[in-house]
């Protein structure tokens, strides 16, 4: 099995292949979440982090999700928001003949499931503050009936209910209300659909995604937003101050990591094995 050190080793490619099919086309992306504190406090990958985070403005994403399938190397998969074996709202791209199994039973037994970067959408926000907070709500339940989908398990009651209550609303009206579409020119945005669950920290102005600069990321040049010091006081606080040694800790996406085998082999793992979780030995 794969080692921190060797799962980041195919993030970076992965990020690779995803920059060369955004750079051909002029596709607009930055670096997100601990992938941009890692640029900016690291110059590389934060070293205990096990995932890599990009997001884009959705008219970007969807660009890149039109033109990527025609584009990538056979070596990849990319795994496309709400599609037949993907229930979640926003995408992967994959590495083939890997493994990376999450923290889920997934009840989609044809769900791919090789290592794999995250691809965030950033949705046009509302200029009417009241308008945002619905949109948020709406999102939620948009992201309930997905997890419900995927086979999230949780043991919150409240949790439970929620996911339970919103099996029976409809998927449609609140999922064409929290994109907003109509609204590409707010001042605001936000990553209703991953990154974060706090409104707050969800919520950026539209030009720190419309402007970047390029950093060195473990030996290549990346972009993070030209704004990254503000979005990222925004989402952490004080990123440059390092946690505490006992606190340097992922959030340990994955169960099992095989940067060589692909994650048919580990059909029958989940239900005969004990997991043993690789990142431990690195704290």
């Amino acid at each position: 099995m794969t080692d921190i050190v060797g799962h980041q080793k195919v993030l970076k490619e992965l990020l690779i292949e995803f920059n060369r099919v955004c750079e051909k086309y002029d596709i607009k992306y930055i670096l997100f979440s601990g992938t941009a504190i890692g640029a900016v406090r690291h110059k590389g990958f934060i070293p205990w982090d096990d995932d890599l985070d990009v997001a884009m403005l959705r008219t970007e994403y969807e660009r890149f999700l039109k033109v990527a399938p025609n584009e990538l190397d056979s070596k990849y998969y990319l795994q496309v928001e709400f599609s037949e074996h993907w229930p979640l709202y926003f995408s992967k791209l994959r590495k083939n003949n890997t493994t990376c199994l999450e923290k889920y039973h997934p009840k989609d037994k044809k769900i791919h499931q090789g290592i794999y970067i995250d691809i965030f959408p950033v949705d046009n926000a509302s200029d009417n503050k009241f308008v945002r907070k619905l949109q948020f709500f709406s999102s939620k339940i948009v992201l309930a009936k997905a997890f419900y989908r995927r086979g999230y398990d949780t043991d919150s009651l409240v949790k439970k209910f929620f996911m339970t209550f919103c099996r029976l609303m409809p998927l449609k009206p609140f999922h064409r209300f929290t994109l907003l579409k109509s609204a590409n020119d707010s001042d605001m945005v936000h990553s209703f659909f991953g990154g974060t669950s706090k409104y707050q920290k969800g919520l950026y102005q539209r030009k720190w995604f419309n402007q970047s600069v390029r950093v060195d990321f473990d030996g290549d040049m990346f972009p993070v937003s030209a704004y990254y010091d503000e979005m990222l006081t925004t989402i952490y606080g004080d990123y440059m101050q390092l946690p505490k040694e006992e606190e340097r800790k992922c959030k340990e996406h994955a169960l099992l990591v095989d940067a060589e085998c692909d994650y048919s082999v580990y059909e029958n793992y989940r239900d005969g094995m004990r997991f043993d979780v690789y990142t431990r030995s690195n704290r």
